[in-house]
């Protein structure tokens, strides 16, 4: 792993136990229970309050959240009941959103169920507390996926200024792991409080992610009347939390924020040896693979054969091998939109319908390879979205990629992109670490960020008119990540949307003699070339004409805002920018003065700008060069980055001044 990021992960705040239970000493649950405090009346005084008192620019804030999960035996069956109780303070219209509370669930054949209650909305009117309840069918449910269930609520008679109250509850029979429970939003937080207790046959690994300060206390064991089970009770209290602020460049905002999570170490019963479910990433990844609808998916190969088998010839090179059978799966496979280390359908069927998930289509790719005679292996990833693998459970992946070995490197490849190419992958697969899982059950982290700088160039031609409209053509050339990224956001966009969408972005221009080269041909890079008329980057002052050297193409805006950061600074891949514009002045005019080239490089070789101009004559030439090395950096370096931005927007804010001659 590169150096910065590594930085930011020996710094993240994690923290972690195994819940131990306790054998001595116990006493009632009731006794326990009586400690736990019940929410505190609404009053008048958070109704009228107009701010938060630590943040006035919040538009909501969290006055009291309590969550509490415990166990029940239903019918000799275990059931996990988890239950939160909210209450929030709607300070500005943007704030109305947090009055549409959600929960999405797996229901597993609907044997989960989760609903809300003690819904409410109070508002001062005339001095005097005015509660308006939900109304009984103002509760939705809708399937988000196959045993995925999600109910929603809307609260009645909300304004700025109101304060609301729900609480919903979810049983499920399946508690592999618990809910994340989070302390931390991006609104601030008074009073957050979660109470757990827990068996004595089930064991839990513990996680405490963020940067706030959670208090935990873990008390004796208390016995639970209704079961005669010996029970451990855990509180977790936090108060005056401050919002996480999201900004530019961050991967996933969860990553950094402050929760507890829970996740099934092992199952010890009476008179039974322990199973255990997730020790460390050997196990972990032990596990995956021998389940049935991951290792063997990858023994099946009949149903591919009469396909393969002509792709690669005796005399294919492992290079041809590779690229013959990813083509082929890319073409012939279509992503049905899911992301999942399992198999839903199968190899087999996914291959007939020529549709499947993530891991049909990566697993049947890893499969043909190993058919080809290739040292080919599956790699579980967490995307994006789902966060960082932090630490070993099998819920931290939900995607799987496919690695292949040929002479000293390995190549990583996604063919659920009609786009992508060996290591170029969708870039929610770029996230930190994959786990390679060998037939033998051997195990090993794989990079997976890119090490090499994506590349888009940017040449412009061009003239002025003595009114400050500007002629002229544009080419513009990516390659790497930059081409991907472009492809699969415009393969499938019609020219006069996308033509729309960039005249829009670059006001005031119009846009003729649009050309795209290589837009399907994935090796090359992608050309656009366009012919352009703008007349809205020159201002006119007393005779005098000012722009920008950089035109429409100026940055204006510093991206980086907050003053601190404590998360890392996300650019997916490393990259750099290229401009190099050549301008013809007005007939009759001279350049009165220009910006003064500047280069800039960062520390430990972050990135650098490099800004040079020249006038001779009628024509003035600018050339720009703008680098990142890093995918990721670490917050430690933040205050260098934004400074560096900063001084690279004021230089391109600069203005060139023309005079007539």
């Amino acid at each position: 792993m590169y150096f910065l990021f590594h930085i930011y992960i020996s710094k993240m705040k994690i923290t972690k136990f195994l819940l131990l239970f306790l054998t001595t000493c116990f006493s009632t649950q009731a006794q326990e229970l009586l400690s736990i405090p019940v929410p505190p009346r609404i009053n008048k005084d958070e109704l009228a309050q107009k701010t938060h008192p630590q943040d006035s620019t919040a538009v909501a804030a969290y006055l009291y959240k309590h969550g509490k999960t415990w166990y029940e035996l239903v019918d000799n069956y275990w059931v996990m009941v988890t239950e939160v109780y909210s209450r929030i303070k709607i300070y500005k219209k943007d704030g109305y959103d947090y009055a549409n509370p959600k929960i999405d669930f797996y229901s597993g054949s609907k044997r989960a169920k989760g609903y809300f209650s003690e819904a409410n909305t109070y508002n001062l009117v005339g001095g005097t507390v005015e509660k308006t309840a939900m109304k009984t069918d103002s509760q939705f449910e809708e399937t988000l996926q196959e045993d995925y269930t999600r109910k929603k609520i809307t609260l009645p008679n909300v304004r700025e200024g109101s304060v609301i109250e729900y609480k919903y509850t979810i049983r499920t029979p399946y508690f592999g792991e618990f809910r994340d429970f989070y302390f931390q939003y991006g609104i601030p937080a008074n009073d957050v409080r979660y109470d757990v207790w827990i068996p004595e046959y089930f064991y839990y690994n513990v996680y405490k992610v963020g940067y706030i300060t959670i208090d935990t206390s873990i008390s004796q064991t208390v016995l639970n009347k209704k079961t005669q089970t010996k029970e451990s009770y855990i509180n977790y209290t936090a108060k005056n939390i401050p919002p996480i602020k999201d900004e530019a460049y961050v991967t996933n905002i969860d990553n950094f924020t402050g929760i507890v999570k829970y996740e099934l170490a092992a199952i010890g019963m009476p008179n039974q040896q322990p199973e255990y479910y997730a020790t460390d990433w050997k196990t972990v990844a032990k596990k995956i693979y021998e389940h049935e609808k991951f290792g063997r998916e990858l023994r099946f190969n009949s149903y591919f054969e009469a396909a393969i088998d002509p792709l690669i010839p005796k005399t294919a090179t492992e290079t041809e091998k590779i690229t013959a059978i990813f083509d082929y799966v890319k073409a012939y496979m279509n992503w049905n939109g899911e992301n999942s280390y399992m198999c839903d359908t199968g190899v087999k069927k996914a291959y007939e319908a020529k549709v499947g998930n993530t891991a049909e289509i990566n697993l049947m790719l890893t499969a043909m390879l190993r058919y080809a005679g290739l040292d080919a292996n599956p790699v579980l990833v967490s995307t994006r979205a789902n966060g960082v693998a932090l630490f070993p459970t099998r819920y931290a992946y939900n995607y799987v990629i496919a690695a292949v070995k040929t002479g000293d490197k390995t190549l990583l490849l996604d063919a659920t992109s009609k786009y992508a190419q060996p290591n170029i992958m969708p870039t929610r697969a770029l996230n930190w670490q994959g786990r390679l899982i060998k037939k033998n059950g051997d195990t090993e982290e794989i990079d997976l960020m890119p090490k090499t700088n994506s590349k888009e160039s940017i040449s412009i031609v061009a003239e002025m008119a003595a009114n400050g409209t500007i002629s002229g053509k544009v080419r513009d050339q990516y390659w790497d990540y930059e081409a991907f990224i472009f492809r699969e956001k415009y393969g499938n966009t019609q020219q006069e949307s996308y033509l729309e969408e960039l005249e829009k972005n670059y006001k005031g221009i119009t846009i003729n003699d649009y050309k795209v080269t290589n837009q399907k041909e994935a090796t090359k890079p992608l050309v656009e070339e366009y012919a352009f008329t703008h007349n809205l980057v020159t201002d006119n002052i007393n005779g005098k004409i000012y722009f920008n050297p950089l035109l429409f193409l100026t940055h204006t805006v510093n991206p980086l805002k907050q003053e601190t950061r404590e998360y890392p600074i996300d650019f997916s891949f490393p990259r750099q920018d290229k401009y190099t514009i050549i301008l013809k002045i007005p007939p009759g005019y001279k350049v009165e003065s220009f910006p003064q080239p500047i280069s800039i490089s960062m520390e430990q070789n972050i990135g650098s700008f490099k800004y040079n101009i020249s006038a001779a004559d009628t024509t003035i030439q600018v050339s720009v060069t703008f680098d990142i090395n890093y995918s990721s950096v670490s917050p430690d370096y933040y205050k260098t980055l934004k400074d560096f931005y900063q001084k690279m927007i004021e230089k391109q804010n600069e203005k060139i001044v023309l005079v007539k001659a």
